[in-house]
């Protein structure tokens, strides 16, 4: 079952340190699975699950700066 079957969305996820992570994905579960196979235990570790904004491509531009 090919992946583009179902939609995949932009979601940023809020960090303790004040800053963000950005993650595609299905749901915001399926994003955060994702970060946490891109990211060292410490990097996800600050990670606020529970704490995201789903986004469309076109306002990615408005989170770059809060990207860390």
């Amino acid at each position: 079952m090919s992946s583009f079957n179902n939609p995949h969305y932009f979601y940023v996820f809020a960090m303790t340190n004040g800053k963000k992570k950005l993650a595609y994905g299905a749901s915001p579960e399926d994003a955060y699975e994702i970060l946490r196979l891109r990211l060292i235990p410490e990097e996800v570790a600050h990670v606020i699950k529970d704490e995201y904004t789903k986004i469309s491509q076109r306002k990615l531009r408005q989170y770059i700066q809060e990207l860390g």
